[in-house]
Parts: structure tokens; C-alpha cells; sequence
């Protein structure tokens, strides 16, 4: 199969979050199938400063209401994967400090740039020239592919019969932007109903993708069957409901050339499930970097956006009493003002027990994993989640709210799974910061009291495949059911003359 896949954010070239690794290392892993895989991504400053030269193939011109915004396609020469990258270059929509906004909020041109950036895609594809059996298109940025390929690309002999799956990263998250900004996507007003793009007198982005899509998919089977209800839902319960026969759950995979402790250049010695010397070596390491004094203390590592999603409100309702146990806290995030305020008045009161980085910082991350011996990740939901995946892989076993992506991939010590050897980390049920604080003493009365389990827990975690082979494997028969859909439709509509 020849498939696209587009996504607002590339590893190694731009992220945020998980979606940026999920699309760095996915189309990489279809690759080695066997399939033809290319990846659309917007050319932004970020991407500029690590690829100033990227090799322009083509150039054209879309739509954007009544403007006709002119854009370059250039390919990576640093890709290091099967997969090929392409980036979509248009300085007025992305030669900017960040990628989606600044400290103050989203940019307000939010809604035109990725108009741009979806039409512009379904352009690229025909300068390169070969049909696309499959279009894989990742979260609100890049929604309107489906429905462009549905509607207004199904007349052309190029796209006619092309299939689209689309992923959702995180449901919160949906593109809502003001009705005045239709006139900016070029579709007749009948498509502003309840049934498509509107949703409560605004437009949605995402709804449209989830109803025009030949497939859908997120990334854990729990969260696909947490999104269709209305706790999880976020308005769209109804709409994923309906397609709950064309909505299938994938765990997300990791890059293990990328996270892999026997190996990992990030690191200041490298370890692995058969010698785990190396991890005490990392650890000495993160207390060093944090001016953290070598005692007894466990050192628990959080890494995540400074939000409530991420569960950060209950942290913040238990810090004082978190500092009362025999630990020493290392967090590394950026997010909202007032969690970092507060992160850094306890740091100042407990220098030798509280330390923080508010930064993305990749380096650090790695040896963050490394070095704690246990990883908190306390979210109020999670999609599907990477850093409990790393820390598995890392050897710090993950306390875990029982949620979405993390129900899915960590299994709670209990005695019955320590004998059975499944104990990959704990969980807590209740989202509370007395549930959370339980769990995380569980954890640690086993890390000070009884090696033999801490080590067993460990090493089951660790020598867990999490590696994207299953996952890719999934996806591909994802897209050969959409492939057989979208051919289906394809006869039943003959191209106009």
C-alpha cells in the first residue's frame, strides 16, 4: 500500500507531546512491512533551525477562503527511517517562535493554518505523483483531509478510491473554532449541521473527521471504550457511539532505538533487565544534576505538561504531606503558572527533597527514567500515555492512576500477579489525592522492605515488549479494512465526466 500519513508534529523534528513521537516512529515501523510510506508535516521554524536545507521538490498553491496561499514541498535528507518526510513550507502560516501558540494562548489564525495545512497536504500528494491508497491523518490539525477526500476530492481520477483513517491522540483537544471562520474552509454552508461540523453554534474540526472517515482509531482499547461515554466523552460520546464497529483501540509503541537503557547515548551508563548496575550510576547522575544529597531516600521522577489532565491538581493538594515520606521529587514540565509557583516555593523550603526543571528537555527525560526509582503518573485521564512505557523499560516502575492508556499496559502488584511475575507497577482507582498518596506508599514499602519483590516488579516491566512491531502490525490491518471500504465506495460512485 501506498500511505500518508499527516500530522502537525514530527519526532525528531517538532513536538509537544506523544503525537509527535507516535508520528516519528509509526510510519517508520509500516515501512518495514513493506508498505510505501511518506510523512506530511508543516516545515515550522523549529523544523527549520534542525533541517535549514531540506531540498525543495515542488511548489502550488490552495485555497484558504477567497486567498490563494502559495506553498513549497521540500523532502528531509535527515530522516533516518524508511519512511519518508516531507514538510509543507509556508512562512506566513509557520515560520513562527512556537508551534501552536505563545504562553498567552493558541495564535489566532489557529483555524486558517491548518485549513492550509490539510488542503495543502491533499496537494503535496499529487506533486509526488503517486496514488494514496491510504490517508492516516493525526488529531484536529490535520481533520479535514477526510472529509476533503469525501467531498470534494472523490470526483478526481488521483484521489478517487483513496481510504482515510483517523487517529485520535486526544479527544480534549478537537479544533472548536468560532461559525464566522467557515467561509476560511471553502465547503457549502449544508455542511454546518449537527450531524457534521457544528457543535453547539460552533464549528468542530474533529467531529468532522469522526464522521467522515473510513476508520477510526485511538491509541489504548480502554480510552476507546472511555470516549463513548459521556465522563470521557467530551461531547462526542454520541458521535464515536454511533461508530463504535469503526473505532478500534491501538496502544501506542515506543521508539526503542530512541528508549532503550542498553543502549541509550543520553545516558551516563547503560543497563539492562540482565545488569542493573548501570542504573545506580544514572541515579547518583539526576541527584548530581539537582544538587540532591546520596542517601537512602527513593527518588520519584514525574515528567508531563504542569496541567490537571496530567493530574498535577492532585499533586499539588498533597505536595506537604508527599515531602513527609522518605523520598526525594524530580519534575520536569512546563505548564500553568501556578503549579510551577508552587513547585518552586517547596523547593525552596525542601532543597534536599524537592528539585524541578520547567522545560522540555529530552536529555533530561531520559535520565530522569533512568535515574528514579519509581515514576508518578497520577493523570485524570491519559489516552494512552509514553512516559509509563519508558519508565517500564527504564526500570522505575510506574504508580498509575487505573485509566485510559495506563489500565492498559501497567498490571497492578497485588500478591497474586508478584507469584504470577506480571507486577509491572501499582494502581489507584479513585481520583484523589488521599488514593493517590496509598498507592504510591504501597510502592514504597515494597522498594524499602522487600528487594526481592522491588527487583521482581522491575524486571517484569522491563523485559515487556513495548516496541511498535505488535501495534504496526495493527494498523495495517486497520488500513486494509479501510482500503476495502473506501474501494467499495469508489464503485458505487462513478467519477463524474
Amino acid at each position: 500500500m501506498n500511505i500518508i500519513c499527516a500530522s502537525s508534529e514530527v519526532v525528531p523534528f517538532s513536538k509537544t507531546g506523544g503525537l509527535g513521537d507516535v508520528c516519528g516512529a509509526l510510519p517508520n515501523e509500516i515501512a518495514t512491512l513493506g508498505h510505501s510510506v511518506a510523512v506530511f508535516t508543516p516545515y515550522y521554524r523549529v523544523v527549520k533551525k534542525l533541517e535549514p536545507r531540506a531540498r525543495q521538490i515542488g511548489e502550488g498553491a490552495v485555497a484558504v477562503g477567497a486567498e490563494k496561499i502559495p506553498f513549497t514541498l521540500h523532502v528531509s535528507a535527515k530522516a533516518s527511517g524508511p519512511a519518508k518526510v516531507y514538510f509543507i513550507a509556508c512562512d506566513s502560516y509557520f515560520d513562527r517562535e512556537n508551534l501552536y501558540g505563545t504562553p498567552r494562548g493558541d495564535y489566532e489564525d489557529s483555524c486558517s493554518r491548518y485549513v492550509f495545512f490539510s488542503r495543502a497536504c491533499i496537494a503535496a500528494a499529487e506533486l509526488l505523483g503517486q496514488r494514496v491508497d491510504v490517508w492516516h491523518c493525526h488529531d484536529w490539525q490535520t481533520a479535514l483531509i477526510p472529509m476533503y477526500l469525501k467531498l470534494q476530492a472523490r470526483d478526481s481520477a488521483f484521489h478517487c478510491g483513496a481510504a482515510s483513517v483517523f487517529t485520535i491522540h486526544n479527544l480534549a483537544y478537537q479544533g472548536l473554532f468560532w461559525h464566522w471562520d467557515w467561509p476560511l474552509l471553502n465547503l457549502p454552508w449544508q455542511h454546518f449541521n449537527w450531524k457534521e461540523l457544528e457543535f453547539h453554534g460552533k464549528m468542530n474540526l474533529m467531529k468532522g473527521a469522526l464522521v467522515h472517515s473510513d476508520l477510526l482509531t485511538t491509541v489504548s482499547p480502554t480510552y476507546a471504550r472511555e470516549i463513548q461515554t459521556p465522563a470521557f466523552g467530551c461531547g462526542l460520546e454520541g458521535v464515536l457511539k454511533d461508530r463504535a464497529g469503526e473505532l478500534v483501540g491501538i496502544v501506542n509503541g515506543i521508539d526503542t532505538t530512541a528508549w532503550n537503557p542498553g543502549h541509550d547515548v543520553l545516558l551516563p551508563a547503560e543497563y539492562s533487565a540482565a545488569n542493573l548496575a548501570g542504573k545506580q550510576a544514572c541515579k547518583e547522575a539526576l541527584r548530581r544534576k539537582f544538587d540532591l544529597p546520596e542517601n537512602s531516600s527513593a527518588v520519584v521522577g514525574m515528567i508531563g505538561r504542569l496541567f490537571e489532565q496530567k493530574g498535577f491538581d492532585l499533586v499539588a493538594q498533597a505536595l506537604e504531606e508527599l515531602l513527609r515520606r522518605d523520598i526525594q521529587l524530580v519534575i520536569l514540565g512546563t505548564g500553568r503558572e501556578e503549579y510551577q509557583k508552587l513547585l518552586q516555593r517547596m523547593h525552596e523550603s525542601n532543597p534536599k527533597k524537592i528539585a524541578m526543571a520547567f522545560a522540555f528537555d529530552n536529555g533530561l527525560a531520559h535520565l530522569i527514567e533512568a535515574g528514579s526509582d519509581i515514576f508518578l503518573m497520577p493523570s485524570r485521564y491519559e489516552p494512552c500515555g509514553m512516559n509509563q512505557l519508558y519508565s517500564l523499560a527504564y526500570g522505575a516502575p510506574p504508580v498509575v492512576h487505573r485509566v485510559g492508556g495506563l489500565a492498559d499496559t501497567v498490571t497492578d502488584t497485588t500478591a497474586e500477579t508478584v507469584a504470577a511475575g506480571t507486577a509491572s507497577g501499582f494502581m489507584f482507582d479513585d481520583f484523589a489525592h488521599p488514593a493517590m498518596l496509598d498507592c504510591l506508599d504501597r510502592a514504597l514499602k515494597i522498594y524499602f522492605h522487600d528487594s526481592a519483590a522491588w527487583r521482581k516488579i522491575q524486571l517484569t516491566g522491563m523485559r515487556e515488549d513495548w516496541s511498535w512491531k505488535a501495534s504496526g502490525r495493527k494498523y495495517v490491518e486497520v488500513y486494509e479494512r479501510a482500503v476495502a471500504k473506501a474501494q467499495a465506495r469508489a464503485a458505487a460512485t462513478p467519477l463524474k465526466m
